[in-house]
C-alpha cells in the first residue's frame, strides 16, 4: 500500500533502469501489511509495559508520569521552569491569565553549564542550577508569593510521584557522582533552599515529551497524545489510570511516557532492518539497543543514508570517478543536510552538499541521492505512523469507543524540518486506524512553556483536591471513630437485651423465638409465604439428603386490597395458597408453614407476632395490634381450609441466616444490606432479659437500623446526612440505616454534589437544576460509577442522562465522591458487625470465634467494593474473630421454610 502514496513514487530520470537503486528503495519501503503487524506488536508491548508482572522485561516501558490532568484553560498565576539541557541550564518564568492559555507571558534566560560540573559532584550540579535560578529571579521577579516550579530532567528516572523521581542512570555526557538512586527533586529543592528561595517549591518533574502534549492543550481543545520526532524518539498519552498497574493511582487518567525507542530490542523489527540499519547499529554506542529509535531518530537518519551511499559507491552505481573515502567517516552526513536535499525541488542542493564532501557528482548521482534521502525519511515517517496508530487504537479500545477524536501535539526536528512529514504521517495513520481521527498540532517549546503548563495544571489539581478533601473530610472516618461506633453499638445492644432498659433502647434486640439453626438432619416438605411488598410468593420447599429443591409462584396484591380491610387481605392470601396447593397437588397434605412477614412486629412467640405498623404502601384496616398468624388462621377457617399449619413467623434477616445455615452450620448471623439494613444473631439465652429461660440460644432480631435514634451517633452525622434525614418521611428515625442503606446513599451523594457545584469544584460552577430533584441520583449509579474497569466516557454518559454536562475531571471527582460515601457505609456496617461478633465471642468465653454471616441485599451483592471494604474493616476491628460471609439465596422463601423445618425437627430424647 505505501507504494500507492505519493511519498513512495520513485520516478526520477535514470532510476527505473538501475536495479541496484530499485533494490535499495524496495528494502526501505515497508508494505501496509507489515505496518499493521508492527502496530499489533507495539500494542502488545504497551500492555506488557503496563502490567506489573511483565513490566521489567517489556521493550516499551510505559512509565507513569503521575500527571493526571491536562490544562483546561483556567490556569492562572506565575510558574517557574528549570530545564537541564546537554550543556546549558534554561530558566523560564511563565505567567498565565486564565484566558484559555492563549496569551501567556514568557521570560527566560540561558546559562552555560561548565564541563567540569557535568562530571563533578552531584551536589555541585544542583547548587549551580539553584544559583542560576536565584540570579534569574533577581533579574526578573518581584513576586513575593509562592512560585511553583517544574523541573525538566531528560534522564532515565524511576518516578513514583509527580514530585519524586530517582535517577536510574546518567546519559548525554553527564556523570555526576552521588546522584544515581537518589530523588532528584529533593536534591534540587535542598539546593534551592540553600539559596534562601523559600518561595520556590518544586512541584513536578517531567521530560520534554510530556511538555509537548501540554503546550497543545487549550480551553475546549485538550491534547492527549504527544509525539517527539527528534534526535531521539518518544511518545506519551493519557491512559486510563486503572490499567497502569505499576502505579497506585486508579482513578481518572494518567499520562504515560511510552519510551518506545527500545521497541524491537527483542527482535520484533529484525525483518525490516536493512544491512544499512545494521551497520548504523554496529557503529552506535549501544549496539542492539534502541532499535526503533535508530530507524526514526534524526541522530541516525543521516547515518543510514551514508551507509546506503557507501554500498552503492562500492557497486559503482554512484560517484564512479570520485574518491569516496570521506563517506567512511561517521557523522560526515547530517540529517539536516538530508532534509535540505529532499525539501528542495531539483538537484542543486544535493549537488552542493555532495561537493562540500569532496565528491564528484553528476546530475544522475544527485537525483539518485535525493531519492534515497526521501526513501529513508519517508520510511521513518511511516514507522512513526505505525507507532502512533498503536497508541490511538489502544486508547480507542480501552475507552470502549467506536471512534476516537483526539489532538496530537508534535515536536522535533523531523516534524518541523521535513515539509511532507505531517502529510505522510496523517495518510498512513488513516490507513492503519480508520476508527481514529487524529489532528496533528505543532508544539511550541515543549520543554519550556509545556513544562510550565504541566506545573500549572498540577497546582490547579492540587488546589482542587485540597478543597474536595475539605468537603469530604467529615465523611472520612478514622479507626478511632469506628472503634467508638463499635463501642456504642455494644452498649445499645446491652440496653436492648435488658428488660428494664429495652423500651428506651435505640437497638431493640427483639427475640424471634428461633432457638436453633439447621444442622443437616432436617427432612420433609414445607410451605413458605413471603409478604413484603406488592408481590406475594408461595413456595413449597423439599428438604432431603440430596439437598433442597423448591417450586414457587408469585401473586400480585391489587392496590385495592393493599388499602382495604384485614379480612380482604388475608382472604386474598389464602386464595393464593389454595391455588398454589392445587397446582402442586398438595391439597391433601398438611405441611408446616413458615411465614416471612416483612413489616414491623412485636414477636411474642415463634408463631405469634403483633403488627406494630404498616409500611411500603400498605394501609390495611383492622390489623395493627393484632396477631398476624392468627389473622391468617382466621382466613383459613373462613375458607374452610383445614390444611394450614403455621409454625413460624420470621423477618427476612432471620430467613437469610437460616437459608445460609443449611449450607454452613457455622452460620449464626444474618445481615441485610440493601434498600434497608438489619442484622440478627444467635444470643445466649442467659443474656436475653426480655424472655424467660436461660438455657440454649435464641436468634435476636437487632433492628439496628434505628441505632443512633437517641442521638448517640450525632458526632458522625454530617450536614449532608442531616439534609437527607430532614427530607425523609421519618426524620430522626432509622438514623443508622440512613448512613448505610441503598435507599439513602444516592441522596447523600446528591447533596455533596450540590455543595461542590456551589464551590465551583464541579461543572465549572455552572448551575445544575436537575441536581435539585430529590432522588434523581439513584444508589445504583454509585455501583456503576465505582466499577474500576468502567471507562470515564461511560460515566460521563450516565451523568449526561441526568442532564449533567460533565467533563473528564468532573467524572473523576464524581467517582471520588461515590467512593467516599460507599466506603463510609461499609465501614459503619463493619463497626456494627464487629460489636456483634465480639459480643458473641465474649459471651461464649472464647479466645477466638469462628463464625459465618449469611448476607443478602443489593448493596452488598451488586456494589463493586462494598463487600470487600466491609470484610477488611471488620477484620481490623475484630481481630480475634474469623468471620466468613456467605451470600444468601432466597432468605425470605427458603429461609422461612427452614425455620419451619428446624421447628419441626425431632428433639433428642
Amino acid at each position: 500500500l505505501p507504494q500507492a502514496s505519493p511519498a513512495f513514487h520513485f520516478s526520477s530520470p535514470g532510476l527505473i533502469h538501475c536495479p541496484q537503486i530499485q533494490q535499495v528503495l524496495r528494502a526501505l519501503t515497508i508494505p501496509l501489511e507489515r505496518l499493521q503487524i508492527m502496530k499489533v506488536h507495539m500494542m502488545q508491548a504497551m500492555r506488557r509495559g503496563l502490567c506489573r508482572h511483565t513490566h521489567a522485561e517489556a521493550t516499551v516501558q510505559m512509565l507513569p508520569t503521575y500527571i493526571c490532568s491536562t490544562p483546561d484553560g483556567t490556569e492562572k498565576g506565575v510558574f517557574l521552569v528549570v530545564e537541564l539541557c546537554q550543556n546549558q541550564i534554561r530558566t523560564l518564568m511563565v505567567t498565565l491569565f486564565g484566558d484559555g492559555n492563549l496569551s501567556p507571558q514568557v521570560v527566560y534566560k540561558v546559562f552555560e553549564l561548565p564541563d567540569d560540573i557535568m562530571h563533578g559532584e552531584g551536589e555541585v550540579l544542583f547548587d549551580f542550577i539553584a544559583q542560576c535560578l536565584s540570579q534569574f529571579l533577581g533579574d526578573t521577579s518581584s513576586c513575593q508569593g509562592r512560585l511553583p516550579l517544574g523541573f525538566v530532567f531528560p534522564f532515565s528516572c524511576k518516578q513514583t510521584k509527580l514530585d519524586k523521581a530517582e535517577l536510574v542512570s546518567w546519559s548525554k555526557g553527564f556523570s555526576c557522582s552521588d546522584v544515581e538512586g537518589k530523588d532528584v527533586v529533593q536534591l534540587l529543592q535542598l539546593a534551592i533552599n540553600k539559596q534562601e528561595l523559600c518561595q520556590v517549591d518544586v512541584v513536578a518533574l517531567m521530560n520534554d515529551t510530556v511538555g509537548t502534549m501540554m503546550t497543545c492543550s487549550t480551553e475546549g481543545r485538550p491534547c492527549e497524545i504527544a509525539l517527539v520526532a527528534d534526535r531521539g524518539s518518544n511518545c506519551c498519552f493519557m491512559a486510563e489510570a486503572h490499567l497502569v498497574e505499576t502505579a497506585e493511582e486508579t482513578s481518572g487518567r494518567m499520562c504515560i511516557n511510552t519510551e518506545w525507542g527500545c521497541f524491537g530490542d527483542d527482535g520484533m523489527l529484525n525483518d525490516i532492518m536493512t544491512p544499512y540499519d545494521e551497520s548504523v547499529d554496529d557503529e552506535s554506542s549501544n549496539p542492539g539497543l534502541k532499535r526503533f529509535e535508530k530507524l526514526v531518530g534524526t541522530l541516525y537518519l543521516g547515518e543510514i543514508v551514508r551507509h546506503v551511499l557507501i554500498t552503492l559507491a562500492a557497486q559503482k552505481v554512484l560517484f564512479p570517478k570520485s574518491n569516496v573515502a570521506v563517506l567512511k567517516e561517521k557523522g560526515v552526513l547530517q540529517t539536516q543536510q538530508v532534509l535540505d536535499i529532499i525539501n528542495n525541488e531539483g538537484t542543486a542542493v544535493a549537488m552542493r552538499v555532495l561537493e562540500a564532501l569532496g565528491l564528484a557528482a553528476n546530475e544522475r548521482d544527485c537525483s539518485r541521492v535525493q531519492q534515497i534521502c526521501r526513501a529513508v525519511v519517508s520510511r521513518a515517517a511511516t514507522l512513526y505512523a505505525a507507532g502512533l496508530a498503536a497508541v490511538l487504537s489502544y486508547m480507542c479500545q480501552t475507552r470502549d469507543m467506536d471512534q476516537l477524536l483526539v489532538n496530537v501535539g508534535v515536536d522535533g526536528e523531523l516534524f518541523h524540518g521535513h515539509t511532507r512529514f505531517k502529510e505522510i504521517l496523517q495518510s498512513v495513520i488513516k490507513l492503519l486506524t480508520p476508527e481514529c481521527a487524529a489532528t496533528l498540532l505543532p508544539s511550541t517549546d515543549g520543554s519550556g512553556w509545556g513544562a510550565a503548563m504541566v506545573t500549572a495544571a498540577a497546582v490547579r489539581l492540587e488546589a482542587q483536591r485540597r478543597e474536595v478533601d475539605e468537603v469530604l473530610a467529615p465523611l472520612r472516618l478514622s479507626r478511632a471513630d469506628l472503634e467508638h461506633v463499635q463501642t456504642l453499638m455494644r452498649l445499645e445492644m446491652e440496653l436492648g437485651l435488658d428488660q428494664e432498659t429495652n423500651p428506651t433502647a435505640s437497638v431493640r434486640m427483639l427475640p424471634t423465638y428461633v432457638c436453633g439453626t439447621p444442622d443437616g438432619t432436617e427432612r420433609g416438605e414445607f410451605l413458605a409465604l413471603d409478604l413484603g411488598g406488592t408481590n406475594f410468593r408461595v413456595l413449597v420447599v423439599r428438604v432431603s439428603e440430596e439437598g433442597i429443591c423448591m417450586a414457587s409462584e408469585i401473586y400480585v396484591i391489587p392496590t385495592a386490597i393493599m388499602q382495604g380491610t384485614g379480612e380482604q387481605l388475608f382472604d386474598h392470601i389464602m386464595d393464593c395458597i389454595i391455588d398454589f396447593q392445587l397446582k402442586q397437588n398438595l391439597t391433601n397434605q398438611i405441611l408446616p408453614l413458615g411465614f416471612t412477614f416483612s413489616f414491623p412486629c412485636k414477636q411474642v412467640g415463634l408463631d405469634k407476632a403483633l403488627l406494630l405498623t404498616w409500611t411500603k404502601g400498605f394501609s390495611v384496616s383492622g390489623c395493627v395490634g393484632q396477631d398476624v398468624v392468627q389473622l391468617l388462621r382466621d382466613a383459613a377457617q373462613r375458607k374452610n381450609h383445614t390444611g394450614l399449619k403455621v409454625v413460624a413467623l420470621v423477618n427476612d434477616t432471620v430467613g437469610t441466616m437460616m437459608s445460609c445455615g443449611y449450607d454452613d452450620p457455622k452460620c449464626e448471623i444474618g445481615l441485610i444490606v440493601g434498600t434497608g439494613t438489619n442484622a440478627c444473631y444467635m444470643e445466649e439465652m442467659q443474656n436475653v432479659g426480655t424472655v424467660e429461660g436461660d438455657q440454649g440460644r435464641m436468634c435476636i432480631n437487632m433492628e439496628w437500623g434505628a441505632f443512633g435514634d437517641n442521638g448517640c451517633l450525632d458526632h458522625i452525622f454530617t450536614s449532608f446526612d442531616r439534609m437527607v434525614d430532614d427530607n425523609t418521611i421519618n426524620p430522626g428515625k432509622q438514623r443508622f440505616e440512613k448512613l448505610i442503606s441503598g435507599m439513602y446513599l444516592g441522596e447523600i451523594v446528591r447533596h455533596i454534589l450540590l455543595v461542590m457545584v456551589d464551590r465551583q469544584l464541579l461543572f465549572k460552577g455552572n448551575p445544575c437544576p436537575k441536581l435539585q430533584t430529590k432522588d434523581i441520583f439513584q444508589t445504583k449509579f454509585l455501583s456503576t460509577i465505582e466499577l474500576n474497569e468502567l471507562a470515564l466516557r461511560q460515566i460521563r454518559t450516565i451523568l449526561q442522562d441526568l442532564e449533567l454536562n460533565a467533563s473528564f475531571e468532573d467524572s473523576v471527582l464524581m467517582r471520588v465522591v461515590c467512593q467516599t460515601v460507599s466506603l463510609r457505609a461499609a465501614q459503619l456496617c463493619a463497626a456494627g458487625m464487629a460489636a456483634v461478633v465480639e459480643k458473641m465471642r465474649e459471651s461464649r468465653g472464647l479466645d477466638h470465634l469462628s463464625v459465618t454471616v449469611g448476607v443478602d441485599g443489593t448493596l452488598y451483592k451488586l456494589h463493586p467494593n462494598f463487600s470487600h471494604s466491609l470484610q477488611e474493616t471488620l477484620q481490623d476491628l475484630a481481630p480475634n474473630c474469623t468471620v466468613t460471609f456467605l451470600p444468601s439465596e432466597d432468605g425470605s422463601g427458603k429461609g422461612a421454610a427452614l425455620v419451619a423445618a428446624v421447628a419441626c425437627r425431632p428433639t433428642s430424647p
